[in-house]
């Protein structure tokens, strides 16, 4: 995956990104290209772990670059299935790659979990727009 591959993201207004997989409650979250441009440089990512549980609209990491630290904030509710362990080596990826290899967790969303106030891309765009007016 490259940072074009945006097939079925989701977008939070946090500027994440989550991507369901077909057929399961698993999905997988990672930072917004516009998010990774406006951080600049990253150089260290904190995320929970395998078995942790992140609450919807509620921190569960932070991004830190030259410029500032970061909270994410959670797209969905669910457990953490997996965390990028790549990322601790080479924050980097979130730059170079960031709805692929610089991806964050996968979680198995909670039966709760209410995906309607995410956006489709084109939304997300938009949305984009209107903030910069």
């Amino acid at each position: 995956m490259s940072c074009n591959s945006l097939d079925g993201a989701l977008f939070h207004r946090s500027h994440l990104w989550l991507r369901p997989s077909a057929g399961s409650r698993e999905a997988h979250i990672g930072v917004s290209d516009f998010a990774q441009k406006q951080l600049g440089k990253i150089l260290y990512v904190e995320l929970p772990r395998a078995g942790d549980h992140i609450e919807a609209e509620s921190p569960f990491g932070t991004v830190e670059s030259y410029k500032v630290v970061s909270e994410l904030i959670a797209p969905a509710s669910g457990e953490v299935l997996a965390a990028n362990q790549d990322l601790s080596k080479k924050a980097g990826l979130l730059n170079e790659d960031c709805y692929g290899d610089g991806w964050l967790l996968t979680i198995r969303l909670a039966e709760s979990a209410d995906l309607s106030s995410l956006m489709a891309h084109e939304s997300y765009l938009a949305f984009l727009g209107e903030r910069g007016r």
